[in-house]
């Protein structure tokens, strides 16, 4: 523990030596430097006070995530700054053993001073995160896009040729601030055209009352012909918060899944109903969650339970490693997974059908929208919702259509 605790003292100390250079090379007025010394300490102290006061049998609150976004404000920019001077001084240490073996330069003129240009492209490249964050807390979080993704299927069924799924996932409701955002996402949920509604997970970040301010928004979602589901995801246990006893979390529990009935959703619970159309049906199948280093209580045998192959089946699971690590190789074939969970980590650059990049796809295989594997799919979601940092950058929240065609597999 003091060891962690040193070499991240140490850490910040190199981040703020280094990006320190950048502004002492360009500003020569003493106070200008002294005062922004006296800020970055205070902001330090202040952010690490914060963290401290964290109360585990409270969990997030609002102030965390203030920190949290204050930390990611202040550090991103500094981490450009630092990893920019870092390698000028890596080229002044090489120039400066160059001049003294090939020009046996005096010691005074060894190493090159720092250069202005050099620190003004940093402050420029730093400027990008800074602002970025800003947006992403102010805008960027109740940002929401309408993602729409046709699936072709070789063998769905003829009735459900056309059939049109909306997806959201990821509420954590205990994050909002803006009720006039939350209607407004309610608003576009109602003006998609689908069949089903299919909730994918984590309705509050950890305690059940979250959602109590919310529940009247989210019961405006409108009826479906063919249904209203929803699935668990790990932040619905809640698991990261200490509780004084084990019947108080049983009761958050229990609490937790009715709030999904009483937003007009059935909460399905390793479980599966066959959706029926004219003369035909599709199977759709719900798991509590599964996730490779999360909370595993999704039982696929269970949930599948008097299931055919041939059945057409659409699996909600909240986690993607889930598809990664046992839906995609199971006998019993599933068609198509819907899941959530990764937010795509809420910062990143995404341009819809050209580009994506997050820091999401070093712990997720699969971490934002469509992918296929043997002509089975699953669809991630980028989530509805936001934790931790109170924003979005570049991976903006989503309302997913997913609409089911008959015919050759496209990816």
């Amino acid at each position: 523990m003091i060891l962690r605790f040193v070499i991240l003292c140490a850490l910040f100390l190199f981040i703020e030596f280094y990006s320190y250079q950048a502004f002492r090379t360009l500003i020569k007025l003493r106070w200008v430097l002294i005062s922004y010394q006296i800020i970055s300490v205070l902001l330090l102290v202040f952010i690490i006070y914060s963290f401290t006061q964290f109360d585990r049998s409270v969990g997030q609150t609002k102030q965390t995530m203030f920190t949290m976004g204050l930390m990611l404000l202040v550090y991103v920019p500094k981490i450009v700054l630092t990893l920019v001077m870092f390698g000028e001084d890596i080229f002044r240490i090489g120039a400066s053993i160059l001049n003294y073996c090939m020009y046996n330069a005096p010691r005074k003129e060894m190493m090159p001073d720092r250069r202005k240009f050099v620190s003004q492209i940093a402050l420029g490249l730093a400027a990008v995160p800074f602002l970025s964050l800003i947006y992403g807390i102010f805008e960027g979080k109740y940002n929401f896009k309408v993602f729409k993704q046709t699936i072709f299927f070789p063998d769905l069924p003829d009735e459900f040729d056309g059939f049109k799924i909306t997806q959201i996932s990821d509420v954590h409701s205990g994050s909002f601030d803006n009720p006039d955002k939350i209607n407004y996402a309610i608003d576009l949920i109602n003006e998609q055209e689908s069949d089903m509604i299919l909730f994918t997970g984590d309705i509050v970040n950890t305690h059940a009352k979250e959602m109590h301010p919310w529940l009247e928004t989210f019961s405006r979602i409108k009826d479906y012909k063919y249904g209203k589901y929803a699935v668990l995801g790990n932040h619905d246990y809640g698991e990261y918060v200490t509780w004084p006893s084990e019947k108080e979390k049983d009761e958050n529990f229990a609490e937790i899944k009715n709030l999904y009935g009483k937003i007009g959703f059935d909460l399905m619970l390793n479980e599966n109903k066959y959706i029926q159309k004219g003369a035909d049906k599709i199977a759709l199948v719900g798991v509590e969650n599964w996730g490779q280093n999360f909370k595993k209580a999704g039982d696929l045998k269970k949930a599948s339970q008097g299931l055919q192959e041939t059945d057409f089946k659409v699996l909600m699971s909240h986690d993607p490693s889930h598809w990664e690590y046992e839906v995609k190789k199971d006998p019993k074939n599933f068609h198509l997974t819907l899941s959530g969970h990764t937010h795509g980590m809420q910062f990143g650059i995404e341009i819809p059908g050209y580009f994506k990049w997050s820091l999401a796809q070093y712990i997720y295989k699969q971490w934002a929208g469509l992918y296929e594997e043997a002509g089975r799919y699953v669809y991630v979601n980028r989530g509805f919702g936001f934790h931790a940092y109170p924003g979005r950058v570049g991976i903006m929240p989503e309302i997913t259509v997913i609409e089911l065609k008959k015919g050759k597999n496209v990816a």
